[in-house]
């Protein structure tokens, strides 16, 4: 693997700076497991906090949901949208820092986005290259559902560990921390599956209750956002994607557009230049419309 793309994965972006946390980083476990772990008793899944003691919940692995204040009874997503207000939020809760018996009403209630950005933060403080990626995993539901995992180099094997540590897993037939490639629908094999006729598009779903191309193409630009380190928010798109209706004014000069995108995405190493090439040269996919953003405030003008 060429230095350069390493070193590139060892920078922090804006989501996963640590800033004054990086050294409480350094003190943690050296093992993205042991640290998977650990996080996973410090947060709580939206869904998980909805079911409550049932679903994958029904054997009490998160806690008991009866005890988590009504007051709280939000997802923290929109609030805690980085590394160092989620690790704030949680040495408010809880002093002690990020310890496995942290109480159910101490946690916060993240997707997995969120742990995914944590995860990177803290291998990056660690000197571990680590990068967010996004797709679709087919492991949780009949369908696949959009998910946020992480790679990180692990230099012995000199190769990408791809892993994912936003749950308690004893299910599942393979090793969450060292998931094997073909068990995670990557964002791009989906577009381009898709495009070619080789995938139903109606398999493919997001817990925003979105179903079929929209959630795919989100998928792919937040990979494409999150392989820059720019790891955006749900709530961010490229404008003239943000909206369901967008889709019925793409020409077929977009399309192609995106289909070269996602050719370049599946293989990001060896498409690496091209990649950052396209990220400073494409402003149509870097500028993004957000609930407060829409296109009368930049987009229009810039094409």
């Amino acid at each position: 693997m060429k230095k350069k793309i390493l070193d590139h994965y060892l920078k922090f972006g804006l989501f996963t700076n640590p800033g004054c946390y990086e050294d409480f980083f350094e003190a943690l476990p050296d093992s993205a497991k042991e640290i998977g772990k650990l996080i996973s008793h410090q947060v709580i899944h939206r869904l998980t906090l909805q079911e409550g003691n049932t679903g994958s919940n029904k054997d009490g692995r998160y806690g008991d949901m009866k005890r988590f204040p009504w007051y709280r009874l939000v997802c923290d997503d929109d609030v805690l949208p980085n590394t160092v207000s989620m690790v704030a939020e949680l040495l408010r809760l809880d002093k002690r820092g990020f310890v496995m018996d942290r109480k159910v009403e101490n946690k916060i209630v993240v997707t997995c986005r969120h742990v995914a950005i944590l995860m990177a933060s803290i291998l990056k403080s660690k000197g571990i290259s680590c990068r967010v990626r996004s797709g679709f995993a087919p492991y949780f539901l009949e369908k696949s559902v959009d998910h946020w995992i992480n790679e990180y180099w692990n230099k012995e094997k000199k190769k990408w560990i791809v892993f994912d540590a936003s749950a308690i897993f004893d299910e599942l037939c393979f090793d969450p921390y060292d998931i094997p490639k073909n068990k995670f629908d990557w964002a791009a094999n989906v577009w381009l599956g898709i495009r070619e006729g080789k995938l139903n598009v109606d398999n493919f779903v997001n817990a925003g209750g979105f179903r079929g191309i929209t959630p795919v193409v989100w998928e792919l630009f937040y990979d494409f956002h999150s392989l820059m380190n720019n790891e955006i928010l749900y709530k961010q798109a490229p404008y003239y994607l943000y909206d369901e209706g967008d889709f019925k004014k793409l020409t077929k000069k977009d399309f192609v557009e995106i289909d070269d995108l996602a050719e370049l995405l599946l293989e990001p190493d060896k498409n690496f230049e091209a990649l950052v090439d396209t990220w400073n040269k494409k402003k149509k996919f870097r500028i993004l419309n957000s609930p407060l953003i829409d296109d009368e405030d930049h987009c229009s003008k810039l094409g």
